[in-house]
């Protein structure tokens, strides 16, 4: 199917999808469950632009499966982390924040997403799209960096479910593994899997530049919107050591914990 077709068949499923959650939501008072949905939606979303697009049919394939091993490995950990439990602080802050409005400004918020989410499927789009394989040169190191950014958040997130799991550690600061390096090393890992894709993009001409939008708008959500500034406000009110965790530790890329 031609670009424009398949682009916007997708953004009408998402507004559906997204609706849908919105008014799951509305009955659940959790609005958290949008996390898991987005990032499963958005793995499915790879798959329909790979089958759908006119591109080299290899390429299609490493997208399609890039994608979809992505957005259900992270989706099933939020429904874990999510489904029956309080609504996640940041949504709930929201819904205090909003008041008799809140159901009506919830809706608009989740219609966001969708904007988001076709802004990063230009990660998918551009390499599915193209008419020549990248070099072999090019592919390996894409899926170089998606293992490592797979992996990695996998990784952080399983050291941060165990070390939670221990009631001996509750109230305290998670400095385990990954965490001792980066206050946010799941996110650091997350921005890495938005650059695997640039590789297959490779030769592509003019809209090579245009993959650079996902990381950084990744990037820019996880460390300036509702990634690290809320996740943090939350975490220096009842985690006792935070601030000092946070002057000696790199809030995104892992690095030496600086000397107290």
């Amino acid at each position: 199917m031609p670009l424009l077709t398949v682009a916007v068949i997708a953004f009408v499923a998402l507004i559906a999808i997204f609706s849908a959650v919105w008014a799951w939501q509305v009955k659940s008072k959790n609005a958290g469950m949008i996390d898991p949905i987005w990032a499963m939606s958005l793995g499915l979303l790879a798959v329909f632009i790979a089958v759908f697009a006119r591109g080299d049919p290899d390429t299609r394939v490493i997208v399609g499966i890039g994608g979809l091993v992505w957005g259900m490995r992270l989706g099933v950990h939020l429904w874990k982390r999510n489904a029956g439990h309080d609504e996640d602080p940041r949504y709930h802050k929201f819904r205090v924040q909003w008041g008799a409005d809140a159901n009506k400004k919830m809706f608009w918020f989740f219609q966001l997403q969708v904007v988001i989410s076709m802004l990063l499927s230009i990660a998918f789009f551009v390499p599915a799209y193209r008419l020549t394989p990248p070099s072999g040169i090019w592919v390996a190191l894409a899926v170089l960096i998606w293992v490592v950014s797979i992996a990695g958040e996998a990784l952080a997130d399983h050291q941060l479910r165990i070390f939670k799991a221990d009631p001996s550690n509750h109230g305290e600061v998670c400095r385990a593994g990954l965490w001792r390096y980066s206050r946010h090393p799941n996110y650091f890992f997350e921005c890495v899997h938005w650059v695997a894709y640039i590789p297959l993009a490779a030769g592509s001409g003019p809209w090579i530049f245009a993959m650079l939008l996902p990381p950084v708008l990744m990037a820019w959500l996880l460390m300036k919107v509702s990634g690290v500034p809320m996740v943090e406000a939350e975490s220096a009110k009842k985690r006792a050591g935070y601030a000092d965790y946070m002057r000696t530790t790199s809030a995104l890329i892992p690095w030496p914990p600086r000397q107290p």
